[in-house]
């Protein structure tokens, strides 16, 4: 017992000290201070200041209100929308006689994207019946007049064009024009695009299914629908998520016009602020307006569709008023979302809402049942061959912005909506970029360049120097570095016809026959260094006439000749063949180190082909405003800075080139006695591969290299020569034609003799010589 009461006093007197301890450790919290007693004056600073507080957030908020209203007012009264420019290839110009085959004319309306049918009353529909193709056209607005659809026969005769015949009129034509291929645009940076389209002239069956499927109440409010936003609350508190919107027309074309798609309630606030406010300013049908062409419905790669307008022809390939009730359901399904619905993609899902679209015109008594079915049946109908996007060819379409900048601002091109035509031949284009790539690939992989070889070609009109095809790059459809205006790379023996054309001018004692010594030279430079041309066969020719010299492209011979005629002659003669650059006044000058680019070297042959008249290559015919109004044309700026005379001698030897010189693979191209001329042009190492050449109709100039200037292993017949030939022989073109003229005879050599023999000869060099140098007659063909 006495333990146990031991222990337990123990164990109290722990307790007690344990308990003694935890008090030691909690903390008492302190009294607080007696605050003293806020006065009246107190209170009245307090209420003073909560009211500064309120007045300052109202006088903000009607400050931003304000700020809103200007913004809204700004764009609404201006210029609503940044309109690209439009820009067109040439029209095609048929008339009897024409040089244009069937499937030439069949390419054009596929580009055109008209549509091979039974049944031609739409326009924009053809079909084939033996040699006619029976087509309707539709209404355009050219720079010189507006013409209308017409049902047209043409028929064919051996890839010519026999007849033209006008149903509508009921007679035959001498002339039509087609409307011309869209080839691009000049966009803003935002890429947006659209078809403006005014209230009044689209079709009332759209605006309804709009307002039925979009806002049903879009007459009736103010820019808010309060009762439609609780609805659409209501429905997506009951389905746990979004399932239905509340916008209104106005909230979605301020959302599109003004606001970014970031969904946060700063941004909803503003859209429900700014709708109020364009409602205030403006009335139902301007707000309607503006939605039917702002209202987003489709991307084509970088460019964005804007607008029904657009829509109708991007989709369909029709106006607005020319949809049927399918179309129509279709556009108004997109709105929902064009990316969701997106009919390349998912069609199945686009076919779904469409006919809901169909079922809710039902409902609302727009449309009848048996009209909802019969529209359901049909297809989308989304053509496959859209217009062109931003620009179907890179290369050609910076040509153009850089001939338009000497008369426009870069922002009035991509805002002002204008309607540019140009010079480019769709069907000559798209050989030159078949060609490009079937020929550069080959070539490539046999020279084993692993991919770098690059290419650049341009085509021009002789007769008018319009630029009617150019590629920039091997790859054609490829934007950034366009080759072929400004790859500036040494000519090589491009430059020699400038050199004979200067003998000829300079020196009268030169004819096509004079001999020239084709021997070894060599040159001291000014730092002690030897300049020691060669020919390409490493070998001398002695002497040799003036013609063969430049047809088989001698080096020696050239040295020699352009060293006698003086740096300074040469130059002067340059610089009349539309070369602004400065030529260096050094000898290696004589076999083309100098630097041109593809378009520089094609303005130079362009003097000769042309017959010795200097005109500016252009791209462009006419500008005209966003409603017709012609603004700008460009005429034919024509000088002759040459002799021609001397151009024509000139050219017979350019003649000579392709038929038994550097050239003369063309003779496999060509028919026999298809009379064309050229000059092949290859560089030190073959780093550069050249040809220029032209037919009575087309002049051509093709490069071949590789960006980092490493040899390709091509000289210019070996390669350049090859794009020129795959090009030519595709195109419809007419040989030259060289006639006598007073000062210069056009006659048959003997190549061997140098003399003048029948032209009948089998061995006949055919030669432009001045009248008081023909040679004499030779009684044979042989000597």
């Amino acid at each position: 017992m006495t333990c146990r009461k031991k222990r337990q006093s123990k164990s109290v007197k722990q307790s007690r000290s344990t308990a003694q301890r935890g008090k030691k450790k909690r903390k008492v919290p302190k009294r607080p201070k007696k605050q003293p007693r806020q006065g009246f004056f107190y209170q009245y600073l307090a209420g003073i200041r909560w009211r500064y507080l309120f007045a300052v957030f109202i006088l903000v908020f009607v400050a931003y209100g304000v700020y809103l209203d200007l913004r809204v007012q700004q764009q609404f009264d201006g210029k609503r929308w940044a309109l690209p420019a439009k820009v067109y290839a040439r029209p095609l110009e048929l008339y009897a006689g024409l040089s244009l085959s069937g499937n030439n004319l069949l390419r054009e309306l596929k580009m055109l994207g008209f549509r091979n049918v039974a049944d031609i009353k739409r326009p924009g529909s053809y079909y084939v019946d033996g040699n006619e193709i029976i087509l309707t056209t539709r209404s355009f607005q050219f720079w010189d007049e507006k013409t209308n659809s017409n049902v047209i026969k043409i028929r064919f005769d051996n890839n010519t064009i026999s007849e033209l015949y006008n149903f509508s009129l009921d007679k035959n034509i001498d002339v039509m024009r087609l409307e011309p291929v869209i080839i691009g645009g000049i966009y803003p940076s935002h890429k947006e695009d659209r078809l403006l389209v005014k209230f009044d002239a689209v079709p009332e069956l759209l605006k309804t299914a709009i307002t039925i499927v979009e806002d049903r109440n879009f007459y009736q409010h103010h820019g808010l629908d309060y009762k439609g936003i609780a609805r659409a609350m209501w429905a997506n508190l009951r389905a746990g998520k979004t399932v239905q919107g509340g916008s209104t027309l106005t909230q979605q074309l301020v959302k599109n016009f003004f606001l970014t798609n970031t969904r946060s309630l700063w941004r909803k606030a503003n859209e429900a602020l700014m709708a109020l406010l364009v409602e205030w300013h403006y009335d139902k049908q301007e707000v309607f307006e503006a939605y039917l062409n702002e209202i987003y419905l489709g991307q084509d790669k970088a460019r964005a569709i804007h607008g029904f307008g657009l829509a109708s022809r991007y989709y369909f390939d029709r106006a607005l008023d020319d949809l049927e009730l399918q179309h129509i359901a279709m556009l108004v399904a997109l709105i929902k979302g064009p990316s969701y619905y997106n009919p390349q993609r998912y069609p199945e899902r686009l076919l779904k809402r469409r006919n809901l679209v169909l079922d809710m015109l039902v409902e609302f008594n727009v449309i009848t049942k048996g009209e909802a079915i019969a529209a359901k049946r049909k297809p989308l109908g989304i053509i496959t061959s859209k217009p062109t996007s931003v620009s179907s060819h890179p290369a050609f379409l910076d040509l153009v912005k850089r001939q338009l900048k000497t008369f426009y601002r870069e922002k009035d091109l991509a805002s002002e909506g204008l309607q540019i035509f140009t010079t480019l031949d769709p069907l000559i284009q798209q050989q030159a970029e078949r060609v490009i790539q079937q020929k550069t690939r080959q070539l490539d992989r046999q020279q084993g360049l692993d991919g770098s070889l690059q290419a650049a070609t341009i085509i021009t009109n002789t007769t008018n120097s319009e630029v009617l095809a150019l590629v920039g790059d091997s790859r054609p459809k490829q934007s950034g570095f366009n080759r072929a205006l400004d790859a500036i790379r040494p000519v090589g023996s491009l430059i020699k016809p400038a050199i004979y054309l200067t003998a000829l001018d300079v020196n009268q004692g030169y004819t096509p026959l004079t001999l020239i010594d084709d021997k070894a030279l060599h040159l001291k430079g000014p730092a002690g260094d030897v300049w020691s041309p060669r020919n390409y066969d490493k070998r001398t020719h002695g002497r040799v006439p003036f013609y063969q010299a430049l047809s088989h492209s001698y080096n020696l011979a050239t040295v020699r000749l352009g060293l006698k005629l003086g740096f300074e002659n040469i130059q002067q003669t340059i610089k009349a063949m539309g070369i602004k650059r400065t030529i260096p006044a050094y000898p290696s000058m004589l076999l083309g180190a100098v630097n041109m680019s593809p378009y520089e070297v094609t303005q130079m042959y362009h003097s000769l082909a042309s017959g010795g008249f200097n005109m500016p290559l252009s791209a462009i015919r006419e500008v005209l405003a966003q409603d017709g109004t012609p603004l700008k044309r460009f005429p034919l700026k024509i000088q002759q800075t040459l002799n021609i005379d001397s151009v024509m001698i000139i050219n017979t030897i350019l003649n000579n080139v392709t038929i038994e010189g550097t050239a003369k693979r063309i003779t496999e191209v060509f028919p026999a006695n298809f009379v064309a001329a050229g000059k092949t042009g290859t560089t030190d190492d073959l780093r550069d591969s050249w040809f220029a050449g032209f037919t009575g109709q087309h002049l051509a100039v093709s490069w071949l290299g590789a960006d980092e200037n490493k040899p390709t292993g091509l000289t210019g017949a070996s390669g350049a020569l090859k794009i020129w030939s795959g090009i030519m022989k595709n195109i419809q073109t007419q040989p030259i034609v060289f006639n006598s003229t007073d000062n210069v005879e056009y006659i048959a050599i003997n190549p061997v003799s140098n003399k003048r023999i029948d032209a009948s000869c089998a061995n006949a060099v055919f030669l432009g010589v001045q009248r008081d140098a023909v040679p004499e007659q030779q009684r044979g063909c042989h000597d």
